[in-house]
């Protein structure tokens, strides 16, 4: 541990890892977002070459979600590799990436309620399903969904711009969100503001799964297949729950064990931040047998015949 000015009216602990496990930890967490943005990148490519997915909202709005995780993945990664490199950020630069991951992340529960709300109008009300969920409007849908995170993120830095001193922005300091937003009222902002967040998505959740599961009772293959995915849904909104408790975790943690500060934040940010990432290409990516066929193509970069989704499409 050393001391070091960060730019701020104060001095800060600085905690270094070693030239060897700084390597081995930036590694890992490369190598799991070229892998898992390798195979994320790949169901984007998928869905633009083919006709099949970008005529179907539940397709555009999984597109949507996985674009997310491409965008969050790749900021954590780039700004963990930049931690140790410069170690410090100029603060503009900070707030600018600090805000599209923010915007990323509150896109990622607002599309899952909307998914959720797609499979239950598919299931309940299919002879109408055409007329309400059409691509125009899910393309609508997704502007909703920009305008809303972006109206909760502008306020932190409205209140950033107001109060904070030039010589701020023109400072450094270590890239965290609370380093650059430290005004106290947007921490109790961003706090109601998440749990309202979260409340309307999962009653979005609890509501069309259910409506969804006593459909399924009059035995509906597409209804029990329907009320999977929402549970899925609702598991990778819980996931998407855990970032709203990272600081909470590594400070629990970091009181619970003050010596291993850097593993803990390394842990932490690689169980909430990287591994939630795996989900989506396994909700699509592998149970869609439409999305599997074409994807098992581009995946492993074959061009052996595969049975046509279409016609698969038609079987289901």
């Amino acid at each position: 541990m050393n001391l070091s000015n960060t730019g701020s009216n104060f001095t800060t602990a600085v905690y270094r890892d070693t030239l060897t496990t700084a390597i081995i930890k930036n590694v890992i967490t490369v190598v799991l977002c070229i892998s898992i943005n390798y195979v994320n990148s790949t169901l984007v490519y998928t869905f633009t070459k083919h006709q099949v997915f970008n005529v179907n909202p539940r397709y555009i709005l999984y597109i949507h979600l996985v674009i997310n995780d491409i965008i969050l993945l790749s900021l954590f990664t780039l700004l963990q590799v930049l931690s140790y490199i410069v170690y410090t950020l100029n603060v503009s630069l900070c707030i600018v990436l600090v805000m599209i991951a923010i915007f990323a992340s509150l896109n990622n529960p607002l599309t899952l309620a909307f998914m959720a709300v797609e499979c239950y109008i598919a299931v309940c009300f299919p002879l109408h399903h055409t007329q309400i969920c059409t691509v125009r409007k899910t393309y609508v849908v997704i502007g909703l969904i920009w305008a809303i995170s972006i109206l909760s993120i502008l306020p932190y830095l409205f209140v950033a711009l107001a109060t904070e001193s030039l010589e701020f922005f023109r400072s450094r300091v270590f890239c965290l969100r609370v380093n650059v937003f430290r005004d106290p009222n947007l921490t109790v902002k961003r706090d109601v503001s998440n749990a309202v967040f979260m409340i309307i998505v999962w009653l979005t959740l609890f509501y069309t799964y259910f409506r969804i599961l006593f459909t399924a009772k009059a035995a509906a293959k597409d209804a029990k297949k329907a009320r999977n995915t929402v549970l899925l849904h609702g598991f990778q909104l819980l996931l998407c729950m855990l970032t709203y408790v990272y600081d909470l975790m590594l400070q629990g943690l970091t009181y619970l064990f003050p010596k291993e500060v850097l593993a803990i934040r390394f842990t932490v940010s690689i169980f909430i931040q990287v591994l939630p990432r795996f989900i989506s290409p396994v909700v699509y990516g592998l149970r869609d047998k439409i999305f599997r066929n074409y994807l098992k193509r581009y995946l492993f970069c074959t061009t052996s015949a595969t049975t046509h989704p279409l016609t698969t499409l038609k079987r289901a």
